[in-house]
């Protein structure tokens, strides 16, 4: 489980998705993160943050909209945490688009790091934005599914309500 990474003041709320109740929480200058309701995404609201069941509207319509099939791209301002390396990953999958993947491998070659395929792995796995930075798109070479913060039965539904084909993965 995640604890909070955040030292500012942040407001949060829970969104009922389809995958569960996501934490989703940001302030002024956008959104910060979203936790999954179980699994090693799971975050908890810091006692300093303000829950506000009304803050971020447009978070909550754009993640209704991409979980009625109705948004293939996001529009928001994204506030991530990270070292730059892993700013960089973040942003490499920012460019996979809807309904395709990508490997750890093809990450880090974009990047211009092709020998930190483990390292790109882990700065994947500590994106503070699932979903809407989009690390469920990210697949091992061979085609199988990988780890997720919010378990594979999660990545599983993302990349089907994309219409990423089982056929495609390895299971």
């Amino acid at each position: 489980m995640m604890n909070n990474l955040y030292s500012e003041k942040l407001i949060y709320r829970y969104y009922s998705s389809p995958i569960g109740e996501l934490l989703i929480a940001g302030n002024d200058e956008g959104l910060h993160l979203i936790g999954f309701p179980e699994g090693k995404g799971k975050v908890l609201p810091s006692d300093e943050w303000v829950k506000d069941p009304h803050c971020l509207p447009e978070v909550e319509a754009q993640l209704q909209e991409y979980f009625a099939g109705e948004r293939k791209v996001f529009d928001l301002k994204l506030c991530p945490h990270g070292t730059e390396f892993q700013l960089q990953v973040l942003n490499a999958l920012l460019q996979i688009p809807y309904g395709s993947t990508s490997s750890y491998l093809e990450i880090a070659q974009e990047i211009g790091r092709p020998k930190a395929v483990r390292a790109v792995g882990s700065a994947n796995g500590r994106n503070p934005i699932p979903i809407i930075i989009p690390c469920h798109r990210v697949i091992g070479a061979d085609g199988s599914l990988t780890g997720f913060g919010g378990g594979l039965p999660t990545k599983q539904f993302l990349l089907a309500l994309e219409g990423v084909g089982q056929q495609s993965l390895a299971f």
